[in-house]
């Protein structure tokens, strides 16, 4: 049977609680240098495991197992509201990462901006089933930095030198996904 191992999993919930640290909890806003720092942080432990990480083109990470199906999905989100708790989301991306390194067929998903930084709620979720077509993305807009700026051009400057290699448009992957 499969053991989890609890001491690698509580090191990577504190390493990633580094990130964005503040008092006791922590700031990583959708696609800020904090967030998208805790999103390389992700690829770089899904890789370390045998996960085959990749970003999708609204900031979506998994981790696909390389073995045959069926695989379990497990996830949540890393980024966080504004100076918020450091275990909302960030447990169950790491949870999935620690099934995943028990060895278990595990794909292990970060969904982005599940914290509603941006108009449209659940953009991620939506776009990972398929149903966020690429006009809403487009009229989708920031709602934290008082200027309303786009969600693809927030995406497209947090990304760009930050050694992050986007893969395919969201709803091509989604798809990709769900079949």
């Amino acid at each position: 049977m499969p053991r989890i191992d609890a001491e690698h999993f509580l090191k990577d919930l504190n390493d990633l609680r580094q990130i964005g640290k503040y008092r006791t909890g922590v700031h990583r806003p959708t696609y800020s240098p904090q967030d998208m720092e805790s999103r390389r942080w992700l690829m770089e432990r899904m890789a370390e495991i045998g996960l085959e990480p990749s970003i999708d083109g609204i900031g979506n990470v998994y981790g696909r197992h390389r073995g045959p199906g069926p695989h379990l999905l497990v996830g949540s989100h890393i980024e966080s509201q504004n100076y918020a708790g450091w275990l909302d989301g960030a447990l169950g991306v790491v949870a999935g990462l620690a099934l995943a390194r028990a060895g278990l067929p595990v794909d292990v998903a970060a969904f982005a901006d599940e914290e509603g930084h941006f108009e449209g709620g659940f953009l991620s979720s939506r776009s990972i089933i398929g149903e966020l077509s690429e006009e809403e993305i487009d009229r989708s807009r920031s709602r934290n930095d008082g200027a309303g700026v786009p969600t693809r051009r927030k995406f497209t400057a947090a990304t760009t030198g930050a050694h992050i290699r986007v893969s395919n448009a969201c709803s091509g992957l989604s798809r990709s996904i769900l079949h």
